[in-house]
């Protein structure tokens, strides 16, 4: 049967092995994690980013319908109901 102290000296070599791979691990996740923070925030230049979406139909667009024209005059208060 292993001794005592035999026995205290495995487990504390196991924990150091087993702390040091975890700090490894939080150190690496920690750079990785802090590089696409990096980029995520960095400034955007024209024409790098891309513009996501879209009307399907962009020549709906062209010419407003009579809610639309209604829409908009009641915003710019011209309505003829005064």
């Amino acid at each position: 049967m292993a001794s005592e102290e035999l026995t205290k000296n495995i487990a504390y070599i196991a924990l150091v092995i087993l702390f040091l791979g975890m700090s490894w691990f939080v150190a690496k996740r920690a750079g990785e994690n802090r590089k696409a923070m990096l980029e995520d925030s960095a400034p955007k230049i024209a024409g790098e980013d891309a513009l996501e979406g879209g009307a399907k139909n962009p020549s709906a667009f062209d010419e407003p319908d009579d809610e639309a024209l209604d829409e908009m005059a009641e915003l710019l208060g011209e309505d003829d109901e005064d």
